[in-house]
């Protein structure tokens, strides 16, 4: 018998030695926590991965309103009649004899080095090149607020798992203080068993009481191990060693109303910003799909030498000219402006069913905050209730007056309160950050207030 209690107290003690070493520690605020994970997340790195990659196509669709200028070195070396004659010509080097028939039709190899500096420059193209840029910003523009949304979404998840954390560390609480009682109340009717006050049932129900408690106290342990593992995952920190985490004070937050809330989110949430910048991304594309049927005005030139070897003087020429060019057959350019136009069509669709989708979870939002709030302090009450009651019993109990059926069974009640009080705290401000996220609101600052 004093072998099982000691057992059971010596469980206790190591976690409550376990937890003095975390509490020497400075406590990881859930401010932290968020910070950490928007710094260290893959899913941040992947969405400053994507602005980087559309900045990136925003410059190159700059690059086509510059000019374009190449260089060229070139060596050759044949006897196509044709080659040799304009070679010749090229170089400066045409005599009198290369008009010989035989000169002519069967040349002697000739060698030429040639140095090429030609360019480029489509001067007008019917708006198209600025329609693309354009195109490109709001893309830009609209993978920034998808990055924007993404972290939002961290700050949720670093949340949830902070709260399930804090939770599962109030169980062990919990549980260590229970299996002390239930320590204390089988001593207690040991006592009462040798002074002849309660029968040998009641010293086994004691001692199955301090079992189901110890066991209690072992999967508590298992549910904030596995906690831990999730704000790891979570804050994008395998390596992170559980420490203490700043408590979170039960208290109410504020709330508007519904449409108010739904308005909010109408104006802040980010995806939703990005989808309509996508979708005027996407109106954009289809101007410069028509635009491509309209003309377009090139400039172009092009100086070479030519020389029979490097250390030799040859000849010099250039050319330079206007380019003006209509499509006249544009039929792929029609099956482009039908794809854009197609593109356009469903992302007007996909905007207004996120819309409704967006007014929907607000509204689940909303109800969850409401219900959170009053199983709050229902719970609160509940678990004061409960905490009266078991006072009560225990009291009669000593005095003879209850039997131990009945103590346990206010013990269990009790604890049952307890547990749920405690999980009506964090689903409460769980379920404020939910309503924070659906509103798109859920900023580090705004985590700050849960705590």
């Amino acid at each position: 018998m004093t072998s099982r209690i000691n057992s059971a107290l010596g469980l206790s003690l190591l976690l409550c030695a376990g937890r003095f070493v975390a509490a020497a520690q400075e406590p990881l605020t859930l401010r932290q926590a968020v910070d950490q994970a928007l710094g260290q997340s893959p899913q941040t790195a992947i969405s400053r991965a994507d602005d980087q990659k559309f900045a990136a196509t925003a410059t190159l669709a700059r690059t086509q309103l510059l000019p374009r200028l190449n260089f060229t070195e070139e060596i050759s070396r044949g006897d196509d009649p044709v080659y040799a004659f304009g070679t010749r010509l090229r170089e400066r080097q045409f005599t009198q004899n290369d008009f010989a028939l035989n000169a002519l039709n069967r040349p002697q190899p000739i060698g030429n080095f040639a140095t090429r500096f030609s360019g480029s420059w489509t001067a007008f193209d019917s708006f198209k090149t600025q329609r693309e840029i354009h195109r490109s910003d709001l893309l830009r523009t609209s993978a920034s607020s998808s990055a924007k949304a993404v972290d939002q979404q961290i700050v949720l998840h670093v949340i949830e798992a902070y709260q399930s954390a804090l939770y599962a560390q109030r169980e062990i609480d919990v549980a260590q203080h229970e299996q002390e009682t239930a320590a204390a109340l089988l001593a207690s009717t040991e006592d009462h068993v040798k002074a002849g006050l309660a029968v040998e049932s009641d010293r086994m129900s004691a001692e199955v009481n301090v079992a189901a408690r110890k066991e209690e106290l072992i999967a508590a342990q298992g549910d904030l191990d596995l906690a831990w593992a999730e704000l790891r995952e979570a804050m994008g920190a395998p390596n992170l060693k559980a420490t203490e985490l700043k408590p979170i004070e039960p208290h109410t937050f504020t709330q508007l109303a519904l449409d108010e809330e739904i308005a909010t989110a109408t104006k802040m949430r980010p995806d939703l910003t990005a989808l309509s910048q996508t979708q005027s991304a996407q109106a954009v594309a289809v101007g410069a799909a028509r635009s491509a049927f309209g003309p377009s005005v090139n400039a172009y030139g092009n100086w070479e030498e030519d020389r029979g070897s490097l250390d030799n003087s040859g000849g010099h020429n250039w050319v330079a000219g206007v380019q003006i060019s209509i499509d006249i057959l544009p039929v792929g350019k029609r099956a482009q402006l039908a794809q854009e136009s197609a593109a356009k069509q469903r992302m007007d669709a996909q905007i207004s069913a996120s819309q409704q989708q967006v007014r929907l979870q607000v509204s689940r939002a909303h109800i969850h905050r409401q219900t959170a709030e009053l199983t709050f302090v229902t719970a609160r009450a509940a678990m004061d209730q409960s905490a009266e009651s078991l006072r009560i019993l225990k009291n009669r109990y000593a005095a003879g007056l209850a039997t131990i059926t009945d103590l346990l069974r206010a013990e269990d009640a009790e604890r049952q309160s307890q547990a749920m009080y405690w999980k009506a705290v964090y689903n409460n401000a769980v379920a404020y950050a939910e309503l924070l996220y659906a509103t798109g609101t859920l900023t580090p600052e705004a985590a700050e207030d849960l705590q």
